[in-house]
């Protein structure tokens, strides 16, 4: 029997994690909600084909869910929404995947805490590659623990939040590989590099999909790690995986867990 998903937010990154579900026969998409396009069909909205499922509004969530027996709610919307989204959710017991970003601490303890009687699959980044690129730098990381390491993420001029959740969790793993770490955000004036700085630059322009860069350097070489994204559909590739793996699951996980990447 398919797995029954739902999609909360059916923006760029919600219409590439629909097509991505799309292509899994063990997976069927059974409600869509958004703040915007309320009553259009998903299909028309870029995601490839048909799928019968029209666009409700957010406050027919836990209507919908609980008429629908939704097994796993897809979550790609706003932090602030996400937060208020997963206390419905949590209350019916519902697994949640969420690739949304741009969360606070105290948000991120938020969404756990509404979801902590079921599952919680929590990623900025659900794309195979970029998980793989994190895993990566954090083994250079631990191996050149006196390189200076500067992080660079580039994406087009729509995207809100800087730096990305990418690049910070980036920064999450370098600091998880050598311990203490400075992150700065740019530079400007006089800031001269001191010992443990991690410098994230952030660039938005054009239509960009997603760049990002880890640069470790010392006297007399560098070398980078490198993630290129050609399109949306990439970042929602891991998508799937994460849907069949916390279906029957309860507990805090990420796309590492989900991948057997530890």
């Amino acid at each position: 029997m398919a797995i029954k998903v739902a999609f909360l937010g059916v923006g760029r990154m919600g219409q590439a994690a629909i097509r991505a579900v799309l292509e899994s026969k063990d997976l069927q998409i059974v409600a869509a909600f958004d703040t915007a396009n309320i009553g259009q069909y998903v299909g028309a909205l870029g995601a490839g084909q048909e799928t019968g499922i029209k666009i409700d509004d957010p406050s027919n969530l836990k209507e919908i869910l609980d008429k629908t027996k939704t097994d796993v709610v897809v979550d790609f919307t706003t932090a602030k929404a996400c937060v208020q989204n997963s206390k419905t959710v949590g209350e019916l017991g519902i697994p949640m995947v969420v690739g949304t970003t741009g969360f606070t601490e105290n948000q991120i303890q938020k969404l756990k805490y509404n979801l902590s009687n079921t599952g919680l699959v929590l990623s900025p980044n659900m794309s195979v590659g970029v998980n793989v690129f994190w895993q990566l730098v954090g083994e250079a990381a631990s191996k050149l623990p006196d390189y200076d390491i500067e992080v660079i993420e580039t994406h087009h001029r729509f995207k809100k939040d800087a730096p990305s959740g990418t690049a910070k969790k980036a920064v999450e793993v370098i600091k998880d590989a050598v311990g203490e770490i400075k992150p700065v955000n740019g530079r400007s004036g006089d800031s001269l590099r001191q010992k443990g700085d991690v410098g994230i630059h952030s660039i938005r322009a054009g239509d960009i999909v997603g760049e990002h860069t880890v640069m470790f350097s010392s006297i007399g070489e560098r070398f980078e790690i490198k993630h290129i994204a050609h399109s949306r559909d990439s970042f929602a590739s891991g998508i799937p995986q994460a849907i069949r793996f916390i279906k029957d699951q309860k507990g805090f996980f990420d796309m590492w867990d989900v991948l057997e990447l530890r």
